[in-house]
């Protein structure tokens, strides 16, 4: 079955959700469960501007599911999906590195 034009358009803007690092490492300390913005930045070696900022495009392309509690907001996986999809291309990479280098003329 071929896409329309529409749904390739929400196909791109999901996989352009996935291409960069620091979405991917929230994504990544995400899966151990429900964390708060402030438990996210202690993790990672970036700003909380920059995780609110990448949370919100994470958000959008619905990846994660957000809830506020008291004062602060806690960000979930929305679909474990994301996992297997992060897993598929870890698989490739992997897969690609055990290959012999190709001369490249």
């Amino acid at each position: 079955m071929k896409l329309d034009p529409e749904q390739l358009e929400r196909v791109a803007h999901l996989f352009r959700a996935f291409s960069e690092a620091t979405r991917l490492a929230i994504i990544q300390e995400l899966k151990s469960g429900e964390l708060s913005v402030s438990e996210i930045v202690q993790r990672l070696t970036t700003s909380q501007a920059n995780v609110s900022k990448q949370l919100k495009l994470l958000y959008e392309a619905g990846l994660v599911t957000r809830r506020k509690q008291s004062t602060q907001v806690l960000y979930q996986i929305s679909d474990p999906m994301v996992f297997e999809l992060c897993g598929l291309v870890c698989d490739k990479l992997n897969r690609d590195a055990q290959k012999p280098a190709r001369l490249k003329f």
